[in-house]
C-alpha cells in the first residue's frame, strides 16, 4: 500500500477533519475509514478499540464479492448469465425460472428475501425454491438478500470452493488479501454469501481498487473489463418513487449500488460501505454499526459527496492541518452516550431492587449500582442472574451477559456463545437514565434501554434492538417498582 498527504491527493486536511467531525457530529457509530486517490491513501482513521487489523463484518458487502465471482465463473466458462438458476440445482425443483442475471440485478420472481432468520431451515437452497413465484422475473427490482446466498451456492457449487478460496485463486492473493479474512457459513455447509464476509477495511479498499482498476492489477487483466463495467453502471430501476435517500435513485447493477455522478458502491447492513468514484479515482471505505439508523447513509453520503467536490490538483503541505489530523486519528474512540453523567436520582435508586411486571423481555427483578463514573444493571431473566457493567459518558468494555447465540453458522443458535460488547450511559434528563449496547463481534447490532423514572419507586422500562438475529429477549416495555 501506498501513503501519502491529503494535500498531495488535492484536498486539504482541514476537509478531511471536518468530514470525520461531521460523521461524529451526526452520532454515528464509526469504526474505521479509509480514503484514498488513485492507488494512495491519504488518510485512515480507527476509532478505538478498532484497529487496521482487525477483521470486521462486512454484512452485504459480501453480496458483491459473490458478484465479482460470478465474473469469474463466466470468464472460465462455466456459465452464462442468462441460464437457469434451476440448471445448476436440477436436484430441486424450480418453479421461478429466475436466470442468473435476474439474481444479479434482483430482479428475480420473489418480492423481497427468503427469511433464513424466521424459517431457520436445514437447506437453505431447497427452501429458496419453495415460494411460489410473486412476480415475472426481469422485470422489477425487489432486494433479494436470499438470491446472493443462491448465487454464492452455484460458485461454490461450480468450482468445488468456497467463495473465498476461489477469489482467492483468481485475484484476492495477487492484490493482498489478507490470509486471515474468513467467511460464516450456513446451514447445509455453504458459504454465507449475502452477509458473512469478515476481513479488514485495507482488505475492502484492496477490492474496491481491483474493482475501480476494471478488473486489473499491476497492468494484468484479472477479470473482464467488460463485465466490471456492467457490474457497477446501472441495469435496473430501483426507487420507486424517484427521489428518497441517496444511494437509491441511481439504479443497480451487478451486486453493487449505482450512485449519483457516476459513483458505486458496495453497501452493508449498518453502512459497511466501499464507494467507489471514478471520475476522481477517488475509494472511500467504511466500518459502523447504524442498524436501524434510518438516516446513517444520508448522514454519510451528504458528508462524502462535499468532501468529493472540494477534491482538485495537489496543494501545497500544510503541516499544522496534518498534526491536527493525525492527532485526531490517533484519540478516535468509539460512539458513546455522553449528555450528562450525574443525576441527583444516583444515590436514591443506588443498589434498590425493584419487581417487574410480567412482560415480553421475561425480565422479572432488577437493580442498578452506581460507583463513580460507572455502573452495573443487575436483573433475571430466563438464563438467571445477569450483570451488564456500563461506563457513564464512556465505553465499558466486556461480554454481554446473554448467552446461546450464533457462532460460525449463521442462525443455529450455540449454547455459550457469548458476543462482545461496549456499553455507555448517560442521564439525558434527571429522570431518565439511558444505557447504549453495542454488539462488536462476528455479529454486530445496537440495544437501546431507556429508565424512565417517575420517581425512586416507579419506573418504566424500554428497550429497542436493532440486531438481525440475536437481541430477540431485549425488545419490549417494562414497568417495574419497589
Amino acid at each position: 500500500m501506498k501513503f501519502c498527504t491529503p494535500e498531495a491527493a488535492g484536498i486539504s486536511s482541514h476537509d478531511v477533519l471536518e468530514f470525520y467531525k461531521e460523521l461524529e457530529e451526526n452520532h454515528l457509530s464509526t469504526h474505521g475509514v479509509i480514503l484514498s486517490r488513485g492507488d494512495r491513501i491519504f488518510s485512515e482513521c480507527y476509532y478505538a478499540p478498532f484497529h487496521k487489523d482487525f477483521q470486521h463484518r462486512m454484512y452485504s458487502v459480501t453480496k458483491s464479492f459473490v458478484g465479482i465471482a460470478i465474473g469469474f465463473c463466466l470468464q472460465d466458462g462455466l456459465l452464462e448469465l442468462d441460464d437457469p438458476m434451476g440448471k445448476f440445482f436440477s436436484e430441486y425443483k424450480d418453479p421461478h425460472g429466475s436466470t442468473i442475471r435476474h439474481l444479479l440485478q434482483m430482479t428475480t420472481t420473489l418480492n423481497g428475501s427468503v427469511n433464513w432468520f424466521q424459517d431457520r431451515p436445514a437447506d437453505r437452497v431447497a427452501h429458496y425454491f419453495a415460494p411460489s413465484p410473486q412476480k415475472q422475473p426481469g422485470t422489477v427490482f425487489a432486494y433479494d438478500s436470499s438470491g446472493s446466498f443462491m448465487l454464492c451456492a452455484m460458485v461454490e457449487k461450480l468450482t468445488g470452493k468456497t467463495l473465498l478460496d476461489y477469489l482467492r485463486e483468481k485475484c484476492l492473493d495477487v492484490i493482498g488479501f489478507s490470509k486471515e479474512a474468513s467467511c460464516l457459513v450456513c446451514p447445509g455447509g455453504y458459504s454465507w454469501g449475502d452477509s458473512g464476509l469478515l476481513c479488514t477495511a485495507r482488505d475492502l479498499w484492496l477490492f474496491a481498487r481491483f474493482i475501480l482498476n476494471g478488473g486489473s492489477w499491476g497492468g494484468k487483466q484479472y477479470l473482464s473489463a467488460q463485465y466490471v463495467k456492467q457490474a457497477t453502471t446501472p441495469r435496473v430501476t430501483n426507487c420507486v418513487s424517484g427521489s428518497g435517500s441517496m444511494q437509491y435513485p441511481n439504479g443497480y447493477g451487478y451486486q453493487f449500488w449505482c450512485l449519483p455522478k457516476g459513483c458505486f458502491a458496495a453497501l452493508g447492513m449498518g453502512n459497511q460501505i466501499a464507494f467507489c468514484d471514478p471520475t476522481h479515482d477517488f475509494i472511500c471505505i467504511i466500518n459502523s454499526c447504524n442498524p436501524g439508523n434510518t438516516y446513517g447513509y444520508d448522514q454519510i453520503f451528504h458528508s462524502l459527496y462535499r468532501l468529493i467536490d472540494k477534491l482538485g490538483d495537489s496543494l501545497p503541505e500544510d503541516s499544522q492541518g496534518q498534526r491536527e489530523l493525525l492527532a485526531y486519528a490517533e484519540n478516535a474512540k468509539l460512539f458513546r452516550l455522553y449528555e450528562s453523567t450525574e443525576s441527583p436520582l444516583t444515590d436514591r435508586i443506588h443498589g434498590r431492587e425493584f419487581t417487574c411486571q410480567e412482560n415480553s423481555t421475561g425480565i422479572c427483578r432488577f437493580r442498578l449500582e452506581f460507583a463513580g463514573h460507572e455502573g452495573t444493571f443487575i436483573y433475571e431473566n430466563a438464563q438467571g442472574e445477569k450483570r451488564l457493567p456500563f461506563g457513564m459518558g464512556h465505553n465499558v468494555f466486556g461480554p454481554f451477559p446473554q448467552t446461546g447465540y450464533a457462532d460460525r453458522v449463521g442462525s443455529v443458535f450455540v449454547p455459550g456463545t457469548v458476543y462482545h460488547a461496549a456499553v455507555s450511559a448517560d442521564w439525558p434528563d434527571p429522570m431518565t437514565l439511558r444505557l447504549r449496547v453495542q454488539i462488536i463481534d462476528k455479529y454486530f447490532g445496537n440495544l437501546s434501554i431507556l429508565f424512565g423514572f417517575a420517581d425512586e419507586n416507579t419506573v418504566s422500562i424500554r428497550m429497542e434492538k436493532s440486531a438481525e438475529d440475536f437481541l430477540q429477549e431485549y425488545s419490549g416495555l417494562i414497568n417495574a417498582h419497589r
